[in-house]
C-alpha cells in the first residue's frame, strides 16, 4: 500500500470556538492517539487531506504525518474517523490512529466477486452476504480489496471465509465460518403460484356473480 504525505501542525486551543475559526482558514482540528502515543493535537489544510484521499481508491489510506512544531516530528498513522457536515459535506475533524509498521493490524477491507456465476446463468441470484471483511496484516500489505471467484457455484451454493485464499502474510479475522456469498434459487415458481391463487380467485368470484345473477332472475 501507498504511504501518502501529510502535513499538520499541532495546535493547543480546543472547544468550538477554536475550531470554528481554524474552519474558517480552511483548516480542520484532528488528533492523533494510538495504544503507546499520548493523544496529540493537530490541525491540518483542507485542501492537503482532499487531495490526499483522491490519491487512493480504497477507504483504507496510510499516512506519514509531518508534524510540524518547531521541529519536524514523522508519524505512520491511519483516519480512524473522518467527520462530515451532514448537509455541506465538509470536514469537521479527523481522527488519526498511530500504527507500528512492524506490527499487524486489524482493518476491513471491501469484497468483490469476479466470474460469471454457473447458478446466476441457470436462473439463481447471486447475494453478497458481506461486503467487507476484517484483515490482519502489516500496515504495508493491507488490500485493496478481496476478490472471491464465483464461477463454479451452483444455484444453492455458498463460499465461506474459511474458503477465500489470501497471498502474502494476511490473515482473515473471524471466530466462525460464516458465509461470505451465496446463489439463491429462483423465486419464479413462487410467482406461478401467486398467479395460480389469484386465478382461482377470479374463477370463484365470476362463479358467485353467475349465482347471484341466476337468483336475481327467478326472483323476478
Amino acid at each position: 500500500m501507498e504511504i501518502i504525505e501529510l502535513k499538520a501542525n499541532i495546535r493547543t486551543a480546543v472547544g468550538n470556538s477554536p475550531a470554528r475559526a481554524l474552519r474558517r482558514k480552511d483548516r480542520i482540528p484532528a488528533i492523533l492517539y494510538g495504544p503507546n502515543t499520548e493523544p496529540i493535537l493537530l490541525s491540518l489544510d483542507t485542501a492537503d487531506l482532499e487531495q490526499a484521499l483522491k490519491k487512493v481508491k480504497s477507504r483504507q489510506i496510510l499516512l506519514n504525518l509531518v508534524i510540524q512544531n518547531g521541529k519536524t516530528i514523522n508519524r505512520s498513522a491511519m483516519i480512524k474517523e473522518l467527520q462530515v457536515h451532514p448537509v455541506f459535506q465538509t470536514f469537521l475533524h479527523v481522527d488519526f490512529y498511530e500504527v507500528a509498521m512492524d506490527r499487524k493490524i486489524k482493518v476491513k477491507v471491501p469484497v468483490v466477486t469476479v466470474g460469471k456465476t454457473k447458478g446466476v446463468e441457470l436462473g439463481g441470484t447471486l447475494q453478497l452476504v458481506r461486503r467487507e471483511l476484517d484483515v490482519l496484516c502489516l500496515p504495508r500489505q493491507i488490500p485493496n480489496k478481496i476478490e472471491v471467484d464465483t464461477t463454479n457455484l451452483d444455484i444453492g451454493d455458498s463460499i465461506h471465509v474459511e474458503e477465500i485464499p489470501l497471498e502474502g502474510d494476511i490473515e482473515l479475522s473471524a471466530d466462525i465460518n460464516f458465509t461470505v456469498v451465496t446463489v439463491l434459487a429462483p423465486t419464479v415458481e413462487e410467482v406461478e403460484e401467486v398467479e395460480e391463487v389469484e386465478e382461482e380467485g377470479l374463477e370463484e368470484a365470476a362463479g358467485e356473480e353467475e349465482e347471484g345473477s341466476e337468483t336475481e332472475t327467478e326472483d323476478q
